[in-house]
């Protein structure tokens, strides 16, 4: 692979971790007026309508190809628990705090692959996703004393986008990742509507509408425009450079969603926070390696005899 290639793909992935975060602070200044349900929904909304023109500039159909509807209808669900446990959880949570116990997820999909697609995980990694796990429970703990049983809603991001990727994973041999990314907008709005119509009806708080007024406006468009943004970043990086070299930049994201945090909210990691950081990106970052060794010795042909 071309090294201008891989630079590129550097580059946009570190794009990708600047506009992450914006997700997170516009979701948590809607939060501040408006229902979580409405704020996920509108994430959906957004970044449906903003796809469609991408996709057709790219010569890519709107319709659902063949036996696809159901694999998207998966991903978009898993892709829908993720968004509202995290709206949630930032609407009462530091940005930073929330986002290092959802990076959980690498190890929770390590475990995940090994069941549903029998990957092999050796004593190492296990004991890695052990140790990263820990790091999260001492961001979790002084989060549960504060915030209560909020601070559990980043575990269901982690579970949740661990199955949203392994559906991905499934999904992206037969489907190009640009219409995938409208369509799996697309069939989330068609899956939250019933919903906030019933929460609504029942007046539940939190799947309940409200009219946004003033800002509330350009926050929930900022939701799905960062939404839309972050993830055609992550997917042309991924054109341009192979997962191993971009997969331990995706920490960064901590770093400017604890910037971020800071500079919007006046919110700062305590130092047993960023300690229980320190220890999931070590432990990520050493699951990491070991999938390159791995990926290195099954790539080796033996020679003949």
């Amino acid at each position: 692979m071309q090294p201008d290639r891989i630079l590129a793909g550097i580059v946009l992935m570190l794009g990708f971790c600047i506009t992450a975060p914006l997700i997170d602070v516009a979701s948590k200044l809607a939060a501040a007026t408006l229902p979580v349900g409405q704020i996920t929904t509108a994430r959906f909304v957004v970044q449906a309508v903003l796809m469609a023109p991408v996709c057709l500039w790219l010569g890519h159909g709107l319709r659902i190809g063949p036996g696809l509807a159901w694999a998207l209808m998966a991903r978009a669900a898993c892709l829908i628990a993720s968004t509202y446990c995290f709206v949630a959880a930032v609407a009462v949570m530091p940005i930073a705090d929330a986002l290092a116990i959802a990076f959980v997820e690498p190890f929770i999909l390590l475990i995940l692959g090994h069941y549903l697609f029998g990957d092999a995980v050796g004593p190492r990694r296990i004991a890695a996703s052990v140790v990263g796990f820990g790091g999260a429970l001492l961001v979790i703990q002084p989060s549960l004393v504060t915030f209560g049983l909020v601070a559990l809603y980043p575990l269901g991001t982690a579970l949740s986008f661990a199955l949203y990727m392994l559906v991905t994973r499934s999904l992206s041999r037969r489907m190009h990742p640009v219409p995938m990314q409208y369509h799996t907008a697309t069939v989330a709005t068609l899956l939250c509507l019933p919903v906030m119509a019933a929460g609504a009806a029942l007046e539940l708080p939190t799947l309940g509408l409200r009219w946004p007024e003033g800002m509330a406006w350009l926050w929930l468009a900022g939701v799905g425009a960062a939404s839309a943004g972050a993830h055609m970043l992550m997917t042309w990086a991924l054109r341009f450079a192979p997962s191993a070299t971009l997969a331990p930049l995706h920490y960064l994201e901590i770093v400017s969603a604890a910037a971020l945090g800071y500079l919007v909210f006046d919110d700062f990691p305590d130092v047993l926070t960023w300690t229980g950081i320190g220890v999931i990106v070590a432990s990520g970052l050493y699951i990491i390696h070991r999938e390159r060794i791995t990926a290195r010795e099954g790539s080796v042909v033996a020679p003949p005899l």
